[in-house]
């Protein structure tokens, strides 16, 4: 049986909950909410899983996965990874192409997203993935000290993954 399937009391808000999330994510690419909500429309074009924006910043949407030492897994970060304009053409232009993950190469970026639960995480090396159609991009963060880092090559433990629920519902009640 897996640990983080056991319910477990929230010191944030006091409920219990029947299980841990293995995932939480970002809807847009921190540079977004940088965009005057007016101008948003006219230099942003968007979708669930790319991001341009003013015809110069070029992101796509994929995770970066930490095995789960005590339990099932993985535990997911859903992230931004923006892309150099060629890579990023490169990666559009094999998007819905059968087998793609065998023609691309895994391609550099840089980590656009700011996880909380830990140092900040904006603009951290990152070498991007292409998976099989309908998986987004595995993203592997530079190997350092940083401890999203380490956690994405040792793992986390159910311990951790209850501390990060329960930060980030300090932050969403905020």
């Amino acid at each position: 049986m897996s640990n983080y399937k056991v319910g477990y009391q929230c010191k944030c808000c006091g409920d219990y909950h029947d299980e841990l999330p293995l995932s939480y994510g970002s809807p847009v690419p921190d540079y977004y909410e940088e965009v005057p909500f007016e101008e948003q429309e006219k230099r942003i074009e968007m979708n669930e899983d790319m991001c341009i924006i003013d015809d110069e910043y070029f992101f796509i949407r994929g995770c970066i996965e930490l095995p789960v030492i005590d339990g099932d897994g993985p535990f997911i970060w859903d992230v931004w990874v923006s892309l150099s304009e060629t890579n990023f053409d490169k990666m559009m232009e094999y998007w819905e192409v059968e087998g793609r993950e065998k023609d691309l190469k895994p391609m550099f970026g840089w980590l656009q997203t700011s996880i909380p639960c830990y140092p900040e995480t904006l603009n951290l090396k990152t070498m991007v993935h292409t998976r099989p159609i309908g998986l987004r991009p595995s993203i592997e963060l530079e190997p350092t000290e940083h401890p999203l880092s380490l956690e994405q090559r040792e793992g986390i433990g159910f311990k951790r993954i209850k501390q990060i629920a329960e930060d980030l519902c300090n932050v969403e009640e905020k």
